[in-house]
């Protein structure tokens, strides 16, 4: 016995029940719909209550890569071989919803250029790649200052951007030697983790976390529990900045204060692990004191200027 159901493009089914069957897909352009086939025992009828079909709005996938191990750690491996290709470096969390008419756009810019680049500031002992989730609006930004000084860029790109709801797997511009389009989220978040571990005091290494919404939160505690619980695999501490563009995150920090108030944080606990910075000068003077770099007073002087100028 056999049946078929039709649903368009993007769209995932499921049939659930006790006994093995065969898969037929059948796919036409995106605007037209594709066909599943289920070709079922002869008994079927002896248990189908026990049958469930599902239709939920999801991106269309593969059932075998989902369900599979394999398939998550080849990706995993994908991630780190490009991290070791293109070097470890700063990792941009930011906002893909963020384009260039908004302001912080081009404070990202300033601050991609000038905390990896610019020298006697970040530039010179921070001579490391940029990475980002090669993505647009914030991570843009980030990719665009990085590029503007000649350095090497990476990303690990979602095949689906909030704000930029496509499921290209392709970045505009990027060569596609120098980012990898994730399948999976846990990947990509392995990728931009590894992208900061320190090994040696040689490594230079950040994450600066940008103004974003969901996904950059779940980025930004990720990696914040991580080192908390040290646990990030580093063998030398990462400097993590948060960059509190117009007190962007203002009453976030009010509730971790909140937080120790309840005693589900200790005291000093959240703010140890990060850096709140108000303005690009701040974070470039706070990477050069971690690392011992010299941030020379008309650097800041000068840094300071171009954002009154472009404010």
């Amino acid at each position: 016995m056999g049946f078929a159901l039709l649903g368009s493009l993007g769209s995932f089914v499921s049939v659930r029940d006790s006994h093995h069957w065969n898969v037929r897909f059948q796919s036409f352009t995106l605007k037209e719909r594709f066909v599943v086939g289920f070709n079922l025992a002869k008994n079927y009828r002896a248990y189908k209550k026990f049958g469930r079909v599902s239709l939920c709005k999801i991106e269309f996938v593969d059932f075998e890569e989902r369900t599979s191990p394999n398939e998550v750690r080849k990706e995993i491996e994908q991630c780190y071989e490009l991290i070791h290709r293109l070097g470890r470096g700063v990792v941009y969390l930011g906002s893909s919803r963020m384009g260039p008419g908004h302001p912080h756009y081009s404070q990202t810019l300033e601050l991609a250029r000038e905390a990896i680049f610019t020298a006697w500031q970040i530039a010179n002992l921070l001579d490391c790649s940029t990475w980002t989730g090669a993505g647009p609006g914030l991570m843009d930004a980030a990719i665009k200052g990085a590029q503007e000084a000649g350095k090497a860029v990476g990303g690990f790109k979602i095949g689906k951007e909030a704000g930029e709801w496509t499921t290209s797997k392709f970045h505009p511009y990027l060569p596609s030697e120098t980012y990898l389009t994730c399948r999976f989220f846990s990947a990509r978040k392995h990728g931009l983790v590894d992208a900061v571990v320190r090994s040696s005091s040689s490594d230079k290494t950040a994450v600066v976390a940008l103004p974003g919404g969901v996904g950059t939160l779940d980025e930004m505690f990720e990696i914040l529990a991580l080192i908390q619980l040290e646990r990030i695999g580093s063998e030398l501490p990462v400097p993590f900045i948060v960059m509190n563009y117009d007190s962007f995150y203002a009453k976030l920090l009010d509730f971790l204060d909140d937080c120790e108030d309840w005693g589900t944080v200790s005291k000093g606990e959240v703010s140890s692990l990060w850096k709140i910075c108000n303005t690009n000068s701040d974070a470039l003077a706070y990477l050069a004191e971690f690392y011992d770099l010299p941030f020379l007073d008309e650097q800041k002087h000068g840094t300071e200027a171009r954002s009154e100028k472009r404010t």
